[in-house]
């Protein structure tokens, strides 16, 4: 069995105004200005508290009181209908192709909460694709491994068949660091040589060449899987 694990913001959805919105208001609340747009998409994908540190860097920033803020923005927002996340151009095709193979099953690996996964699902009628949902709610921050190590627990499956999906050099350095593959999307927050850099094995450019590129890595696995079992069956 293989398990393919996915990003949410900027992999599979593109929330980066809905999100640049919440922080600037979160920010005014904590009568502060929020950092530049490029600032904030550069931290998208770390959990809330991560995400104002870096942000914060050098400057004695009210943490907790920035997320507070953040999470009572995105509450009001949901609530008025104001929030939401547009699916990147063949998203839903590629998860409907994915959920077919027999030999496949889904997740997702977040730095948002339970809730604002439940809520993006809720909206796009998702509620039977992913077997696995690990968010920042009780994991560490990416880059730490735990979101995929954890994930490979629930499924039961090995590092080498697990492959994490993602835009930003969070996902593909916490992918690396469980053991697993790690293949970058070119359309999201951070740049492709960012996520070449941080261990991607493919960066593919569009939805249509995702399942292309899962085959070959797989196959590029099994290969060198093979090549050392050989040599330790000769040793």
């Amino acid at each position: 069995m293989k398990l393919i694990l996915f990003d949410v913001d900027g992999t599979l959805v593109d929330s980066q105004h809905m999100i640049c919105a919440a922080m600037t208001q979160a920010y005014a609340a904590q009568g502060l200005v929020c950092p530049a747009p490029e600032a904030v998409r550069a931290i998208i994908g770390l959990s809330l508290p991560h995400a104002f540190q870096q942000l914060s860097l050098g400057q004695d920033h009210p943490i907790d009181g920035l997320v507070a803020a953040y999470k009572d923005t995105f509450s009001t927002m949901r609530a008025a209908g104001v929030w939401k996340a547009a699916l990147y151009p063949g998203a839903a095709a590629a998860l409907a192709t994915l959920r077919q193979r027999e030999d496949v099953v889904l997740g997702i690996a977040t730095g948002k909460s339970r809730r604002g996964v439940a809520a993006m699902v809720e909206q796009h009628g998702w509620d039977d694709i992913f077997v696995t949902v690990q968010t920042s709610d009780t994991s560490p921050s990416k880059p730490h491994p735990d979101m995929v190590l954890s994930a490979m627990r629930e499924t039961g499956v090995t590092p080498e068949n697990t492959v994490m999906i993602g835009d930003t050099a969070f996902d593909m350095q916490m992918g690396r660091a469980a053991g697993a593959n790690a293949i970058g999307v070119a359309w999201g927050y951070h740049p492709v040589a960012d996520l070449h850099d941080a261990g991607a094995h493919a960066v593919v450019d569009d939805f249509a060449a995702l399942d292309p590129a899962l085959t070959r890595l797989w196959s590029e696995t099994s290969v060198a899987s093979s090549s050392a079992k050989a040599r330790a069956d000769h040793a």
